[in-house]
């Protein structure tokens, strides 16, 4: 058996991982690359196999950067199912329409751009993939329940158990055979931070022959909750106030949007944030939140009992959730007291740059980090302090005040990495570090021999082991 790493390693994004054996070849997770230059050339780079000879592919949840791919891979010839939990194809039935939707109209400006300066050189860009190859492989889709055990190849079984990452997220188990033997697999996917809002705790697994863990902050402890939402309380009323500006929020239309809705209608609730005008500027946010109210049963009980609240009290929150591209536009001309949420979560495409090249600039203002920003994403480059973006082919300066919010990061820190692994009754035989920058990865290999007295081994992009 051999296992090759694709991509989510030495980084956050383009998880990839196949596995070959003498009787099966299938992926775990087929992901976007994402943040700047290089990322664009990884994804348009054929495939380094043939996605013909690919039986099935197994996903962990929705998010592109381990979905995003999968329908140009079917374009290049995968015909096989792809398995994912109920709640991960129902994401998948908008977010990849979506994504191919902003690919198509990012390619158009770029080509006008270049026609416009004449730098065509005879051709032209396309987007990875179409609106119409995205819903052609919608059909490709397969539904497993969690915990239940399905067998997607003669030789392989496996078993989806809640990640506690995102609506729907997935700890894969696997059981694969090899000539005479079985070896265990298992993929982590994303794991949630113990306690995070809406979703419920990662399923703890107790045995594996071969583990995958994410790292993503493998090198950090999150802010505790309350000392999280303290600031969260600070930065909306000093903003809204004492400042008289806006609020921008860049957050993943799927999970982190759903998150903050819950925090600040909670934080209503409990009165320490008053009456307040919220836009959740993304169309694919309110698709998926109505996803997230039909998967009711798998949000945990205070998420369910806030629910209620909402539903069955008066109360003075107003959330708008904005779908046409002339609203969205009207949005600029608030010059205080919005509380904008916009897609994409690092600032890279979509509405939210529109929102930030008209707040930005603006000293009573406030960004919004909560999440994780990858190197050579606009996001990444205002949490590290630039002074000046180039946005729209125009020079652009920071003024308004940057939080980053790291503690409702809905990514395990260290501890929360280390307390799932503690649950294993022994160590792995081989325990890789992928989805994590290089400094990231180390740490939690280095944390993991400390504190387990394991070996981890922090793979390279493209590398295969036999296993």
């Amino acid at each position: 058996m051999q296992l090759t790493f694709l991509g989510g390693v030495s980084e956050v994004t383009g998880s990839s991982y196949l596995i070959e054996t003498s009787h099966t070849r299938f992926l775990v997770d087929c992901g976007m690359f994402q943040g700047g230059r290089e990322a664009d050339h990884k994804n348009r780079a054929a495939f380094n196999f043939d996605p013909e000879q690919i039986d099935f592919v197994l996903l962990t949840h929705a998010h592109i950067d381990h979905s995003g791919l999968l329908p140009r891979l079917s374009s290049w010839g995968f015909r096989g199912p792809v398995f994912a939990t109920e709640a991960t194809v129902d994401l998948l039935k908008v977010m990849l329409k979506d994504s191919a939707y902003i690919q198509e109209k990012e390619v158009e400006w770029h080509n006008k751009s270049k026609r416009r300066k004449r730098q065509l050189s005879g051709y032209e860009e396309a987007p990875l993939y179409t609106v119409a190859q995205a819903e052609a492989f919608l059909r490709q889709l397969r539904s497993v329940n969690y915990d239940a055990e399905i067998p997607p190849h003669p030789t392989v079984r496996c078993r989806f158990r809640d990640a506690g990452h995102i609506l729907g997220s997935a700890i894969i188990e696997l059981w694969v055979e090899s000539g005479k033997k079985q070896k265990k697999l298992v993929f982590s996917g994303d794991l949630g931070q113990p306690g995070h809002p809406i979703v419920r705790d990662p399923t703890p697994i107790q045995q594996t022959d071969i583990l995958l863990i994410e790292s993503t902050y493998g090198n950090r402890l999150h802010r505790t909750m309350p000392d999280t939402i303290d600031e969260l309380v600070h930065a909306i009323n000093d903003t809204l106030h004492r400042k008289g500006g806006n609020i921008i929020v860049p957050a993943f239309a799927v999970g982190r949007t759903q998150e903050l809705l819950f925090l600040l209608v909670d934080l209503h609730r409990q009165g320490r944030l008053g009456e307040m005008n919220i836009y959740v500027d993304s169309p694919m946010a309110l698709a998926a939140t109505g996803i997230t109210l039909q998967h009711i049963h798998l949000l945990d009980k205070e998420a369910t009992e806030t629910l209620q609240w909402f539903n069955n009290s008066g109360h003075q929150l107003k959330i708008n959730f904005v779908q046409e591209v002339e609203d969205s536009i009207t949005l600029n001309t608030i010059q205080q007291g919005a509380i904008i949420i916009s897609a994409s979560g690092m600032c890279e495409a979509g509405r939210i740059k529109y929102h930030l090249n008209y707040n930005l600039p603006r000293p009573e203002c406030t960004i919004l980090i909560t999440g994780f920003q990858a190197a050579g994403t606009l996001g990444r480059r205002l949490v590290d302090g630039v002074k000046q973006i180039r946005l729209f082919g125009e020079e652009l300066p920071v003024r308004a005040d940057i939080y980053t919010i790291g503690g409702l990061s809905a990514h395990a820190d260290q501890a929360g990495l280390l307390n799932w692994l503690s649950h294993f009754n022994q160590a792995p035989e081989k325990t890789f570090i992928v989805h994590g920058e290089p400094g990231n990865a180390a740490a939690l290999a280095s944390a993991i021999e400390q504190k387990l007295t394991w070996h981890a081994t922090v793979p390279q992009r493209l590398t295969s082991i036999l296993l």
